[in-house]
């Protein structure tokens, strides 16, 4: 079972003034799809908070998948894009371009979205968007293709070519 720590980046709801709903969607999606959630936190807008979490978890190989929610925007607080790129090894900009392609089909402010993915050891890191409705948007249509790339990645496939 492939397992997937969620990290939630909001200034509010980590000081409880803002009830975190896009965690629980996407708790919602991946169990539904057969992964175990290990570990779902909030945390601050915090560049530096968010990359340490999202090392740890990849560097003690706790998941083989984050998912983060939230802080992709233009807010001055918004920085997930920004604390990712800062800890992964290898980018996967096919990601959140298709994330950003299909969500053009609802909003046009889709293209506003920094969000970023990228490996980190054996670990894929997937920025979501922060409302609930955009994130079951996004990651109901990416969350076939991110297990089989979690399988190369962790080596439970050894390549792309379809049988």
């Amino acid at each position: 079972m492939k397992r997937v720590a969620i990290i939630t980046s909001s200034d509010s709801g980590y000081r409880g003034e803002r009830e975190d709903l896009s965690g629980p969607t996407i708790r919602e999606i991946v169990e539904a799809n057969g992964y175990e959630v290990v570990s779902m936190q909030i945390l601050p807008d915090d560049r530096t908070m968010l990359a340490e979490a999202m090392k740890k978890i990849a560097d003690e190989n706790q998941a083989e998948l984050i998912l983060t929610t939230g802080g992709t925007g233009f807010s001055p607080r918004d920085c997930t894009p920004e604390a990712t790129e800062d800890v992964i090894e290898r980018r996967v900009p096919g990601i959140p371009e298709a994330m950003r392609a299909y969500s053009m089909q609802f909003t046009k402010r889709a293209m506003l979205t920094r969000a970023a993915a990228g490996i980190r050891k054996t670990t894929l890191i997937v920025n979501l968007p922060g409302s609930p409705k955009a994130v079951r948007e996004c990651l109901e249509y990416i969350i076939d293709s991110l297990a089989h790339g979690i399988d190369i990645l962790t080596g439970e496939a050894s390549n792309c070519a379809r049988k």
